[in-house]
């Protein structure tokens, strides 16, 4: 009579303790999240060096006295390049995440309400862009067309459109044969109306998970091409761009290079904590519809 319970303890201690490292993780990703936002909201403000100038000798040694993370191969402080850097690459990532979500959220719906002909070309159209490896889909725009910020925002959005629309679609459809949807029809609710103010708000959730999870990806992919010398040009600072310029001289002067690449992987692998923590919440919340 008293094994279950004895056998049940430890298990339901195993339980407490995956929660307690799970919202120790989450804290800590909320944590340096919010420390890369601050950093981009007041690198202007904050007794930093201007990022594009030399303040010391070519690949000084991070020091408490002088400076904090070293400088790079021309002398230019680290910890400038590194919070204008943090700029650049969130404004790029939320920017580009935010023009895919909108447009795709957009096709999306308009591919459930017109269906037909509309939908057909707007599936031909994904099919071509998910055809073709992004990156090589990316660098080709990005040679064609002159490299520059809104560039870059506009071709990393458009790589993640079909994604967006797809899920917006299987989401709406999901949605379509709800009794709320069917109520709003019997009392005259026409199209555009209807998938605005009724099948929008419950389709969003899980675009708004997906799309916290798209956000560290298009941070790694911007930070990809502006390593390759596509992304953001010369001399404003970012953080692929410092691990390339910091790459020649990786033997004698590794934190150039190794700096930029521990502060890009801890803000991925936080977005992507907080992204697996939203998708939770937001599958708990659309199981309760």
């Amino acid at each position: 009579m008293t094994a279950a319970p004895l056998g049940v303890a430890p298990a339901a201690r195993t339980r407490q303790r995956r929660r307690r490292r799970s919202n120790v993780s989450v804290a800590l990703a909320f944590g340096w999240a919010g420390l890369i936002v601050l950093l981009c909201l007041t690198a202007q403000w904050l007794p930093l060096h201007d990022p594009t100038t030399s303040v010391g000798n070519p690949n000084l040694e991070p020091s408490l006295t002088r400076e904090f993370l070293g400088t790079d191969a021309i002398g230019r402080s680290l910890l400038s390049r590194i919070a204008y850097g943090a700029r650049a690459s969130v404004e790029i990532s939320l920017s580009a995440t935010l023009l895919a979500m909108v447009i795709g959220v957009i096709l999306g719906l308009a591919t459930v309400y017109l269906r037909g002909v509309f939908t057909e070309i707007v599936d031909t159209l994904t099919n071509a862009v998910l055809a073709v490896p992004a990156l090589l889909l990316l660098l080709a725009i990005m040679m064609a067309l002159r490299p520059s910020t809104p560039v870059l925002i506009g071709a990393l959005g458009f790589i993640f459109i079909p994604a967006f629309m797809r899920l917006t679609r299987a989401s709406a459809q999901s949605q379509m044969h709800r009794e709320y949807v069917l109520a709003a029809r019997a009392m005259g609710a026409g199209g555009p109306r209807l998938m605005l103010r009724e099948v929008l708000p419950n389709a969003i959730l899980p675009v708004i998970s997906y799309a916290a999870l798209v956000l560290p990806s298009i941070m790694i992919t911007e930070g990809s091409l502006s390593y390759l010398g596509f992304g953001v040009q010369p001399p404003t600072p970012s953080w692929g761009a410092m691990i390339a310029q910091g790459q020649p001289a990786l033997a004698r002067a590794p934190w150039p290079t190794i700096i930029p690449c521990i502060v890009m992987f801890a803000t991925v692998l936080a977005l992507n904590t907080i992204g697996d923590w939203l998708r939770v919440r937001m599958d708990a919340r659309e199981g309760q519809l």
